[in-house]
């Protein structure tokens, strides 16, 4: 890897934070399982909680790679990185402005928690540089978004988050998650801290539990003092599945991307789909800003059927298609915010963010997309024949 300079994704995906095998030459990283490591005579005194196994150092260069940042760091969960991440740079008295869109188990754990350890958290109204500085206060630390958002698909412009940041002397961190490194790569435009649930794309096939995040040497270190307190690391066989995993995320995320395009437009021509949200439409209210700091539109997307159909009964008919709590996976699924990822808040806090029980959220797989379109007819044939041909006469 030392002789190339710039290497392509896919490479990188491949071999960075690779661990060579000097013993038996295998062509992919040995696993070291080991919790306790010698101390004396050594460089490095490793222990899983501290986060440096070799494995997690050697995961945490891909990462950082991915995420044009110095560091990486992994975590045991999504929000084990966003927890320990915020409580790394928030304090007591501290205040934190966030979007009024967010994934429901962050919006929790700063309503339920942070008055505990006295933060104070500001929602922004909106999405406009005025809305997130009239949020500001003059104890304000950070700046936390979330674009794509979960689960409307709202696209915050990062440039200015970063510029309004730089102004007040604050910290920016973004949940990435939706986008992936491959579509995103926020420190580009300015943001400090890059955050996933490594669950979702960079595991990608729905069987491992994670959470990354990547930033400045500087940045990681603090987070790094708060994390081997709070304890959030991650297995090193999970760690092992996760550098596997993330061999092929270039390529499964290009795949998500290019299918998520095909089904948003076929569904937005549907007459018993009422809207449908994702920022490759040109009709997405954020699509010209999409373009100007995304690569690709990502694999996800929501919609909501027209009032007559039942969004439960159209999920049940679906038969490739699984009804899933998680996301990004190779295989499609569809769910309901309102009962699963923002049912911890209230009815009215989902009205507020535009969050309907009849939205379906779709993570859009790597299936034939001729297949995906025939289980989403035989579903609307089954539930809303009558309405449709009522729409259609």
């Amino acid at each position: 890897m030392n002789s190339i300079k710039k290497p392509g994704v896919n490479t990188v995906c491949t071999h960075v934070g690779e661990i060579e095998d000097k013993q038996f030459k295998g062509a992919i990283s040995p696993l070291y399982m080991s919790s306790s490591y010698a101390y004396e005579n050594v460089d490095i005194k490793r222990y899983p909680r501290y986060f440096n196994t070799p494995n997690q150092e050697a995961l945490c260069k891909k990462i950082a790679m991915l995420e044009h940042a110095e560091r990486g760091l992994i975590f045991g969960s999504g929000m084990a990185a966003v927890s320990t991440t915020m409580l790394a740079f928030l304090d007591k008295g501290d205040h934190v402005v966030l979007p009024k869109t967010l994934y429901g188990g962050t919006y929790n754990f700063v309503t339920e928690e942070f008055e505990k350890f006295g933060i104070e958290y500001t929602f922004a109204q909106g999405f406009s540089e005025k809305d997130f500085r009239n949020a500001i206060k003059q104890n304000t630390k950070v700046i936390y978004v979330e674009t794509p958002s979960n689960p409307l698909m709202l696209i915050t412009d990062l440039k200015m988050i970063a510029r309004i940041a730089k102004e007040h002397g604050l910290v920016t961190m973004i949940d990435n998650t939706f986008a992936s490194p491959i579509n995103q790569t926020p420190l580009d435009f300015g943001i400090d801290i890059s955050i996933h649930s490594a669950t979702k794309y960079m595991g990608g096939h729905s069987d491992i539990c994670a959470g990354a995040v990547a930033a400045s040497e500087e940045h990681i270190q603090k987070i790094w003092h708060k994390a081997k307190n709070l304890g959030g690391s991650l297995s090193d066989y999970t760690v092992w599945l996760l550098e596997r995993s993330m061999k092929t995320l270039a390529l499964r995320v290009k795949a998500h991307n290019k299918n998520a395009r095909k089904m948003a437009k076929w569904l937005d021509k549907h007459p018993l789909v009422a809207r449908v949200y994702y920022p490759g439409l040109p009709s997405h209210p954020d699509h010209e800003l999409a373009k100007k700091q995304m690569r690709g539109f990502t694999g996800m997307l929501s919609f909501e059927l027209i009032d007559s159909v039942d969004a439960g009964a159209f999920m049940n008919a679906l038969q490739l298609v699984k009804q899933s709590m998680s996301l990004a996976g190779v295989e499609s699924t569809i769910l309901s915010p309102a009962k699963t990822s923002h049912a911890l808040l209230s009815a009215e806090e989902r009205e507020k963010q535009g969050i309907l029980d009849g939205l379906l959220r779709f993570s859009v797989g790597i299936e034939d997309k001729d297949d995906l379109i025939a289980d989403f007819e035989q579903a609307f044939d089954a539930v809303g024949k009558e309405q449709l041909q009522k729409l259609l006469s």
